[in-house]
């Protein structure tokens, strides 16, 4: 807590941005008076799952582009102990899909002031995700890539 206000603190990588992410972020708006998203680097992606398609620096200006946070700022780890120090979150939200990853921070001690953190883990529910659009763009690109290889009539005979 700042003041009298309740700071929310969400991240992640942000690769692609649709409607799932923005969800998260409408949410999380409304758990606070202050929203600051930590977008996650491309080597801090890397280190747990393949590298982004949209570049750190577009991911970060889109977010700031958007309504809803008040205050963008790279992640470089998934700890976020310093971070509950140093930005005094009160409220912690991430995907389901991190479910269990971050309960850690409820079980910090409290600080001087007897601040802790709630954790939220935001249900995606199905639908989308950016690791589906990379299967669907990689899946309809092979389809075409098959299509443009096979364009001949079957009945010609290319010979190697």
């Amino acid at each position: 807590m700042i003041g009298n206000k309740t700071v929310v603190y969400t991240s992640g990588t942000f690769d692609m941005l649709h409607v799932n992410h923005l969800k998260m972020l409408e949410y999380a708006r409304s758990l606070g008076d202050i929203l600051i998203v930590g977008v996650n680097t491309d080597e801090l992606v890397a280190s747990y799952k393949s590298i982004p398609i949209v570049p750190f620096e577009e991911r970060i200006a889109l977010l700031k582009a958007i309504k809803g946070p008040d205050i963008v700022i790279p992640q470089r780890e998934l700890d976020h102990t310093e971070k509950v120090k140093k930005l005094h979150f009160d409220i912690f939200v991430v995907g389901d899909d991190w479910a269990g990853k971050y309960d850690y921070l409820e079980k910090l001690s409290p600080n001087e002031d007897g601040h802790k953190v709630s954790v939220v883990y935001f249900p995606y529910g199905e639908g989308v995700s950016s690791s589906k659009i990379k299967e669907k763009i990689l899946s309809n690109y092979k389809v075409l890539q098959d299509k443009a290889n096979n364009h001949l009539p079957a009945e010609i005979e290319i010979k190697k």
